[in-house]
């Protein structure tokens, strides 16, 4: 259930109502807003009658929240979630793309990477150093090492890094590095390891499965919510189906579902979406005009050497092609692009 207070509700009235849901074994989650407060009493609620909260001083409404996912509901806030990255701001009017290889081979080719995607549009950068496989015999990540060529490369480029994880073991060690964590697909129903992510601080990134259905989506999310860590970013990556002529089947309906069902922001991933290169500029578009909060999308500069995801990596060159075709769209439906130039000033 939702407690919304009053305008003037003061400290002391606010901390009366969140004793009174702990005391009635519920767990308090406060969103505080321009105008209110709203207090999620989040647990078995339904046993709990209204009249436990309408009747404290300060509350204006207590309303019962009816999907199962409840903090990452418009239900419990009707505003989106807008949250700074480290110079630029994600869930806003302005897009920014994420953007870089697969995984990080060496140390060269992720300098080049990251050097290339900044100079053309990218304002964050990817890149895998743990990499879940479905061949236990293809390249698996260089680790630690790839970490401190991740934090070479912000520090040349200034760019947030976004990097996946794939195990509780790796948290310590990834948030001393990276600035967003990335929840792979295989990993979104990784229940421990979403509630490990729900006790950090650090933003999550967290994919639809293969399988997933939106709402076990937003359950997930939930996870992560409900351990207290409010910045949490979803990504719709294509679904598995019956059709094979691309990787994945690109569920473009599910951006502007998931923007009616959560203030969360939702980004695309058309890389993994597609799996082939050449479709991957096409849904970067469409996943814009469908109201998408940004994109993740990879970029080698020699695809045919890389050792994950080749045939879906755009060199820089596309990539470049790319950055403006979707800043065209962006425009035309009332939005734009964050820009290297306005990202650098910001950090600056």
């Amino acid at each position: 259930m939702m407690v919304v207070m009053k305008s003037n509700a003061s400290q002391d009235q606010i901390e009366k109502v969140v004793d009174a849901i702990q005391s009635n074994g519920l767990t308090p989650h406060l969103s505080v807003g321009v105008d209110h407060t709203v207090i999620g009493a989040i647990g078995e609620s339904h046993v709990v009658p209204l009249e436990t909260f309408e009747l404290l001083d300060g509350v204006e409404q207590v309303v019962r929240i009816s999907r199962p996912y409840k903090l990452a509901s418009r239900e419990f806030q009707p505003a989106d979630s807008i949250f700074p990255l480290d110079g630029f701001s994600i869930g806003g009017e302005e897009i920014p793309i994420i953007a870089g290889p697969c995984a990080v081979e060496n140390h060269d080719q992720l300098l080049e990477a990251a050097m290339a995607v900044r100079k053309v549009g990218a304002n964050a950068l990817r890149g895998g150093v743990f990499k879940p496989r479905t061949s236990p015999y293809s390249f698996q990540g260089l680790g630690k090492e790839g970490l401190e060529f991740m934090k070479e490369a912000r520090e040349q480029t200034g760019m947030p890094l976004v990097v996946e994880i794939t195990s509780q073991s790796q948290v310590e060690l990834l948030c001393e590095y990276v600035d967003v964590l990335q929840v792979g697909a295989r990993n979104m129903q990784n229940f421990p390891l979403l509630r490990a992510l729900g006790e950090t601080h650090t933003p999550v990134l967290l994919k639809r499965g293969m399988s997933a259905t939106i709402q076990e989506l937003l359950m997930s999310a939930e996870y992560i919510l409900s351990g207290g860590n409010e910045r949490v970013i979803l990504c719709e990556r294509g679904i598995r189906t019956f059709e094979t002529s691309t990787r994945n089947t690109t569920d473009i309906n599910a951006v502007p579902v998931l923007k009616s069902l959560t203030h969360l922001p939702v980004v695309l991933d058309p890389s993994h979406s597609t799996g082939n290169v050449d479709f991957v500029p096409a849904v970067a578009r469409a996943a814009i005009a469908a109201g998408a909060d940004g994109l993740i999308v990879e970029v080698h500069p020699h695809p045919a050497e890389a050792l994950s995801d080749g045939k879906q990596s755009l060199t820089p060159e596309k990539f470049a092609e790319m950055v403006k075709q979707v800043d065209a769209v962006a425009r035309a439906v009332g939005r734009k692009l964050v820009s290297v130039q306005e990202t650098s000033e910001a950090q600056a």
